[in-house]
């Protein structure tokens, strides 16, 4: 893709007035990153911040331990309010974003973060509405482990995973599955031996199909 005045006209002209897509062409850092792709760390600082422009980037908290969680995931015209937080607090990341699938994003430098906020009113909305939507994937994690099963959890989890990939056959491990749903290796493998025995996915190695009776 060729990142210029036009084709960020497309993506974001009824987001952004034109003087602000101007310094995103002009200071943004136009990036393709395969999957797997490690965007942040825990303990770094943040110098920019990414805008999704397609694929999908996940989102990860870690404990004392190592262990990790899913928070949430990014997806097209999204950014992460936990990036924005920390480079506009000048901390610390505390998150881990690993890119989920190959994805193409535009990197704001953090300068421009905080400029942008007050020069744009379009630019400070759209800040705040991704406060906002991070605010609302929380609950519903937070929903989640308070109210679901964790056998629901995983259903859910796979059903996200279907939509945002557009396929049904994920090449995933129990243990990177355990990962994102802060359980483990061994819980996760339980689970999905339960739901292929009632029809919901089917097992092989080191690939999980998850089959049309379990489609939300």
């Amino acid at each position: 893709m060729k990142l210029d005045i036009q084709s960020l006209h497309e993506r974001f002209g009824n987001m952004f007035e034109i003087e602000l897509l101007k310094e995103l062409f002009e200071y943004g850092n136009y990036m393709e990153v395969e999957e797997g792709f490690t965007l942040m760390r825990p303990g770094g600082y943040i110098r920019t911040v990414p805008i999704l422009l397609s694929g999908s980037v996940k989102i990860l908290r870690a404990d004392s331990e190592g262990r990790e969680a899913l928070l949430y995931y990014l997806g097209g015209m999204d950014s992460c309010a936990m990036s924005l937080s920390c480079c506009l607090d000048r901390r610390q990341s505390e998150i881990t974003a690993i890119a989920n699938e190959k994805t193409k994003l535009i990197a704001v430098p953090v300068d421009k973060i905080e400029e942008w906020i007050t020069k744009y009113s379009t630019w400070r909305q759209f800040v705040f509405m991704t406060y906002q939507k991070r605010f609302e994937d929380l609950l519903g994690v937070i929903d989640q482990i308070a109210f679901q099963k964790l056998d629901d959890r995983l259903l859910g989890l796979l059903n996200r995973k279907s939509k945002q990939c557009g396929c049904s056959v994920f090449n995933i491990t129990h243990e990177e599955l355990g990962n994102e749903l802060a359980t483990s290796r061994e819980v996760v493998s339980r689970l999905l031996k339960q739901l292929e025995r009632i029809g919901k996915v089917r097992l092989s190695r080191n690939k999980i199909e998850l089959l049309d009776t379990a489609k939300l």
